[in-house]
């Protein structure tokens, strides 16, 4: 028998608690790493460990309450790919939290390490293959989290999501953002994780067209319909 999800309230207190941890992670993450070395790869190494691992975590906690999308690109294409009844105010709701969350999270990070709040980041980040290194990185997620709904193997995701966002920190030329949210938050510290409010609109461009991508690949390999047994995606214990 399938249970019913938890009340929308606390699934949306998930989304925001969710996403402000993972946004202060990156960014303690980041501003640590500064502090400790001057090498640019021993700093991404260590940023691109603490984020992997602090995502897996937050995810195997938070995902049987809220799914655990922690990111708008997650929660729109979840949506989109299911349509659950009533769905399009829970996805509202989602997002809001995601953001205040993410913003939250990324001034949270600034005051634990006595920076001043507040500080907007100059890393200037608008180049054309830093845009379609976004857009690789979220098709890359969205069609790994839609995958592992397909092939009902969604329990996964704390390992699967972490390792992939690991790996496209290296792999991508941007860095993986791959979440608008994250994006906006990220905006807020003028650390080693961070991008200037400029570049913001067009990373976020970049990850809604690579969120539809991964739907469209998802779609081509796997069908258009859910695997059986598959919670709807507002309140699943689907993860991303």
């Amino acid at each position: 028998m399938r249970m019913s999800p938890p009340a929308l309230h606390r699934r949306v207190l998930a989304e925001f608690i969710g996403t402000g941890a993972l946004v202060a992670v990156i960014v303690g993450s980041g501003i640590r790493a500064d502090l400790l070395s001057h090498d640019l790869g021993v700093r991404l190494l260590a940023n691109a460990a603490a984020s992997a691992i602090g995502l897996g975590l937050i995810i195997a906690l938070l995902g049987p309450l809220s799914g655990a999308h922690l990111n708008p690109v997650v929660t729109l294409t979840e949506w989109w790919t299911t349509r659950p009844e009533g769905g399009g105010r829970d996805v509202a709701a989602y997002v809001a939290a995601q953001f205040a969350g993410a913003v939250a999270g990324a001034l949270l990070a600034e005051a634990m390490f006595g920076r001043r709040p507040v500080t907007w980041s100059t890393a200037s980040l608008s180049a054309p293959h830093l845009l379609l290194g976004e857009f690789v990185a979220t098709a890359g997620l969205v069609l790994l989290v839609q995958g592992l709904r397909h092939i009902g193997r969604s329990s996964l995701a704390p390992v699967a999501v972490a390792g992939y966002i690991g790996a496209a920190i290296w792999f991508t030329s941007s860095g993986s953002y791959a979440n608008p949210a994250a994006t906006v938050g990220r905006a807020f510290t003028d650390s080693f994780t961070g991008i200037a409010p400029s570049s913001v609109p067009g990373f976020v461009g970049a990850q809604l067209l690579g969120g539809a991508a991964g739907v469209l690949l998802a779609g081509v390999l796997y069908g258009t319909s859910r695997a059986s047994g598959e919670p709807n995606p507002a309140g699943s214990r689907r993860t991303g």
